[in-house]
């Protein structure tokens, strides 16, 4: 009854259910989406293959709970078997993979809010070029629409939102109980709606910006607002020039849009699994691919050092205290989307894990397995 209250209350919750059912969007259904193509360029970079860490597949090192049975990762991450692939490079080349279902290296897939994480790097690039001048400007300084509805526009800035500190009133709840419907409402019209800058110029604020972190996606979507109107150049475009074609990614990536072709910045970039790790590889040489500089040192140090203040999460990024887990010997950061979608980067100990897939693997949590798995790893 609730879902059919819900849906008869909107038209992006109705467009939601005809294009993506009950359960929401999956890693493959993009294609049924408006999206951007993210062009690649004349050269491609393939990671080459290592020595196999085949013994990973009868490695019992991972338990859900402390004390509780011991788990190798193909275990791990078939506790609910779906379409999915792991890969993990050691020094630069790729030593262990393993798929399910339809997932291969090479399919184009969604990674939800990794998609954040790939933002936090636009915008970096974006800064290096001088187009956006401070991470302490005002956002009203590239949107200027906002200046006249809510006053705390002008006092957040894009720093804010890198650390998920707007003080915006959202939220992403998928709950279909009927005290959510206003916030349902509003996630599947930023999901599905046909003017998401509409929605913008009506949000309404929490709290004062820089006061308090709390995770949600429309900050993210103004985050990727900022990048097209300071670069003026369409998000697609500018990700195309900047990290695809620099990074010589292998396939074409895919960046959905809404009816006027604005980017979802906040979870919409699908790519490969290998395409997805190069962007790890980037991170692990601290801003370089190949001698060539693509961001800066400074950036990727804000993004990855590991810092426990505002709960693990920094430009976009976490570290594992974000969900409590005590700083192992070689900490590393992770990105993170809906349904365990992880690019996980260990500088201590060169290596790079990505996952994609259909569903999340709970009650396994992935950055925590990669963790673990990265402070075990043989010298």
């Amino acid at each position: 009854m609730a879902l059919i209250v819900v849906a008869a209350s909107s038209c992006s919750v109705l467009r939601g259910l005809r294009l993506d059912g009950a359960y929401g969007p999956h890693c493959f259904s993009f294609v049924n989406r408006d999206y951007e193509t993210v062009a690649r360029g004349g050269q491609t970079f393939s990671f080459p293959t290592g020595r196999r860490a085949d013994w990973i597949d009868t490695l019992h090192f991972y338990a859900v709970k402390v004390g509780g049975k011991q788990y190798t990762l193909p275990e791990a991450m078939d506790f609910k078997p779906a379409s999915q692939g792991v890969m993990i490079f050691h020094r630069d080349s790729l030593v262990y993979d393993r798929y399910w279902g339809e997932m291969t290296a090479d399919r184009v897939a969604t990674v939800f809010s990794v998609s954040k994480s790939i933002t936090s790097l636009l915008c970096g690039i974006a800064v290096d070029d001088g187009c956006i001048r401070s991470i302490d400007d005002p956002v009203t300084d590239y949107i200027p629409e906002l200046r006249d509805r809510d006053p705390h526009w002008q006092r957040l800035t894009v720093r804010h939102l890198l650390d998920m500190q707007s003080g915006l009133d959202f939220d992403d709840t998928y709950s279909m109980h009927l005290k959510d419907l206003k916030r349902v409402r509003a996630i599947a019209h930023l999901n599905y709606g046909r003017n998401v800058m509409r929605q913008v110029r009506n949000l309404k604020f929490r709290c004062e910006p820089g006061t308090e972190h709390f995770y949600e996606s429309m900050t993210s979507q103004i985050l990727g607002i900022v990048i097209e109107r300071a670069t003026q150049r369409p998000f697609a475009e500018y990700l195309s020039e900047k990290v695809w074609q620099p990074l010589e990614m292998e396939s074409e990536g895919a960046v959905n849009v809404d009816k006027r072709g604005l980017a979802q910045s906040f979870g919409g970039i699908s790519l490969t699994l290998k395409d997805l790790a190069k962007i790890g590889r980037l991170y692990m040489h601290g801003g370089v691919w190949n001698g060539r500089r693509i961001v800066s040192e400074d950036w990727i140090r804000q993004s990855s050092a590991y810092d426990t203040s505002n709960d693990g999460y920094h430009f976009n990024w976490y570290n594992t205290s974000s969900f409590g887990m005590k700083k192992p010997a070689h900490p590393g950061f992770y990105a993170l989307g809906i349904g365990g979608q992880v690019l996980y980067v260990n500088p201590d100990r060169d290596l790079i894990m990505v996952r994609i897939g259909m569903r999340s693997v709970e009650p396994a949590f992935l950055p925590q397995l990669f963790e673990e798995l990265s402070n075990i790893w043989p010298e």
